[in-house]
């Protein structure tokens, strides 16, 4: 037999009826974001360098952890991760309080030209403005970037006051002259022309290292579009510049260092690690873990439920929090799939690893 030739498919294709397709709905996976599910309740602290923002988040009652956050960023970039499922579980012990950099938050309006932005000391300071608000006496710190170095300020300083330390490309020298001649671009151009594809690209270095693209496009994607719409660029410039005119922390593995447990996380792909290294040399082994996470760089949007594993075992291991049970962990998964289920015809569940708390149900 001879097999039939191209023209010949085609004119019996096009000789064909139509098909007509009834009753198919398509359901697209709702754009990626910051909100997670947990409510935060904000709260605006005086201190004596302004009020500053702190969204609240579970029962006052219960011991605190404090979360500081990274260049370009605020409050609500933690929400996905603590609210993720396996971070449920173990927050069912502490109320978190996510602390705000003076005009970082959403839609806050641009400081005035003669405002005298914080330097990195007098922004660990504010600490203890939260803490005498809602009455804390200790806290568990939880910082990425220039937030973990405002922690890390902070514990040097008030040792007592913090139980242990949990810090995400932490940076405990100074400014090099390649950083700051950057930083200096950046902040020059924030000021003048707001965000420019410059300063976007190098927060997209800053957080997600090189070629993010090629790891996560939805995820880069999102990050794009909220620094572009969601960051004043002139606060931001006051923040990057406060940053880049840190101090050395000053810490010696043989001599002053931070006295709490800490527990120093990286991803592999970071541009951050040699920071981190720097940082683990100048802590006591005795209280402290450096940790890599491969295959990523933003930890806790890439590889959330390694970074809740090595948290709640960090927790249980300083004997802050009590060792959850498989059943209990599994139990509270089960019930956010029945929280997220929408009604519709059988069908898989497709879970969004890198931003835990978007996910998409395929209908």
């Amino acid at each position: 037999m001879k097999m039939p030739s191209n023209n010949a498919e085609e004119t019996a294709l096009l000789g064909m009826d139509d098909i007509e397709l009834r009753n198919i709905q398509l359901q697209f996976p709702s754009a990626r974001r910051f909100s997670g599910e947990a409510a935060c309740t904000e709260v605006r602290v005086r201190t004596d360098r302004g009020d500053i923002l702190v969204a609240v988040q579970g029962d006052r009652n219960k011991p605190a952890i404090i979360t500081y956050h990274d260049l370009g960023l605020n409050y609500s970039s933690f929400q996905p991760f603590f609210g993720y499922v396996d971070m449920r579980a173990l927050l069912e012990n502490f109320c978190v309080y996510h602390v705000n950099a003076p005009g970082q938050e959403e839609g806050a309006p641009s400081l005035p030209e003669d405002y005298m932005y914080p330097s990195m000391d007098e922004l660990a300071n504010q600490l203890n403005y939260v803490m005498g608000h809602f009455g804390i006496k200790t806290f568990i710190g939880f910082g990425v970037g220039a937030g973990a170095n405002v922690l890390a300020r902070f514990a040097l300083i008030h040792p007592k006051k913090v139980d242990a330390l949990t810090l995400i490309n932490c940076t405990s020298n100074q400014a090099g002259w390649i950083e700051w001649a950057y930083q200096k671009m950046n902040t020059r151009s924030l000021r003048s022309r707001g965000m420019t594809q410059g300063v976007l690209d190098y927060l997209l270095w800053h957080h997600f290292g090189r070629f993010p693209e090629d790891r996560n496009h939805d995820l880069t994607q999102m990050y794009k579009n909220y620094f572009t719409r969601n960051v004043n660029p002139s606060n931001l410039s006051m923040f990057i510049e406060a940053y880049v005119r840190r101090s050395d922390l000053g810490i010696c593995r043989n001599a002053d260092t931070i006295k709490v447990p800490v527990l120093n996380i990286t991803g592999a792909l970071s541009p951050h690690v040699d920071d981190t290294v720097t940082f683990n040399g100048r802590l006591n082994p005795n209280n402290s873990t450096w940790m890599k996470i491969s295959d990523c760089a933003m930890v806790l949007e890439e590889q959330p439920s390694k970074i809740s594993e090595a948290f709640r075992l960090f927790l249980q291991g300083e004997g802050y929090v009590a060792p959850l049970s498989p059943t209990k962990i599994v139990a509270f998964r089960r019930l956010s799939d029945a929280e997220r289920r929408r009604p519709c015809r059988h069908s898989s569940v497709i879970r969004i690893t890198e931003n835990p708390i978007s996910e998409a149900v395929v209908c």
